[in-house]
């Protein structure tokens, strides 16, 4: 993410509280609109994680309002999200049915699948961009107290190979190829298993079963908190204020290896202007909520929202970076 994005961003966020104070609810009924009687907010992934709970306060965000009278959540979890970016193609164009994706989906997932269900540029409109977080690796039980940072953990991993393993929320995602990139950078390869979401991958991880999970920041909070996992590294290029103890990748050699993430709102594919810019209006008031705004920090997630047009750049900026990344790593869906 650019400097110059950043900047962006911060203006964007500044414009969402103006709408918010400027009352967009009682300017959309003065202008005769009337509010939809329900919108499906969709996520590709299942309840309790990052993902679901952006779209739930949101959506508490969103009923009531002069956009809608209400709004639900539909957990559409599978293949790493694709499933939910699927099913926009042929929804209703009319404001009805907004999808809330993380950036791998259709950053990422281009290069790597031959047959995509779906294209990342044509399938779904870009409506705002919804908050930004970095990525941490965590240990769990497993990992012996004395791993404290990611070094110990490859140094750990090569004296003990037939445990060198990780969970990501989905095969193809950021976190997953953080995790290939660190092993690489050790010299030991990591195996990867892929789970629906990261909260099962870290149920695991405080289970047992594997040793540590790559994922968002905020999905790891809780179980720190608790001292049933530690957080070894971050991958912003400055410390998560979310984690600020926590060193991250580069501190610890791994120069390469920063990584932020974003969420964004979507419409399906070939919705009129008029109706993005009206969802994207109700929904930078519904994120410069106090509440939300607070809700979605407790997650490790730092709202951030945009017009239709910086969304799309921002995809645009972001699938070209990717590219290059992952023919390195020379990963495939297939692979």
């Amino acid at each position: 993410m650019t400097n110059q994005n950043r900047r962006g961003f911060v203006r964007a966020s500044g414009a969402a509280a103006a709408l918010a104070t400027l009352g967009f609810a009682g300017r959309a009924g003065a202008q005769g609109t009337q509010p939809l009687e329900n919108v499906r907010v969709v996520t590709g992934f299942p309840p309790g994680g990052t993902s679901d709970t952006l779209c739930r306060r949101v959506a508490e965000g969103l009923k009531g309002t002069a956009y809608t009278k209400a709004a639900i959540v539909e957990n559409k979890a599978g293949a790493g999200g694709q499933i939910a970016i699927q099913s926009m193609k042929g929804a209703a164009t009319d404001g009805s049915v907004i999808l809330q994706t993380p950036a791998s989906m259709l950053m990422i997932y281009p290069h790597i699948y031959k047959k995509l269900s779906y294209d990342a540029f044509t399938d779904v409109t870009p409506v705002t961009l919804a908050c930004a977080f970095d990525f941490g690796f965590c240990v769990g039980p497993a990992v012996p107290d004395s791993v404290k940072n990611i070094p110990e953990f490859l140094a750990w991993c090569k004296a003990n190979p037939d445990k060198a393993n990780y969970g990501s929320p989905a095969s193809g995602s950021v976190p997953h190829f953080i995790g290939v990139l660190l092993g690489q950078a050790g010299g030991i390869e990591l195996k990867h298993v892929a789970y629906r979401g990261t909260q099962p991958a870290v149920q695991d991880m405080v289970g047992g079963q594997i040793q540590a999970v790559s994922g968002p920041v905020g999905e790891f909070t809780q179980q720190v908190a608790a001292g049933k996992a530690r957080l070894l590294g971050v991958s912003g290029a400055t410390r998560s204020r979310f984690a600020p103890n926590v060193p991250t990748f580069a501190e610890q050699g791994y120069k390469d290896l920063v990584f932020s993430e974003w969420f964004g709102f979507f419409a399906p594919g070939g919705t009129p202007a008029p109706v993005v810019m009206r969802a994207n209006e109700a929904l930078r008031v519904a994120l410069a909520q106090k509440d939300v705004i607070d809700g979605l920090a407790v997650m490790g997630l730092e709202v951030k929202s945009s017009t239709p047009q910086e969304l799309g750049a921002l995809l645009k900026e972001s699938y070209d970076r990717w590219g290059p990344i992952v023919k390195k790593i020379g990963f495939t869906a297939d692979s």
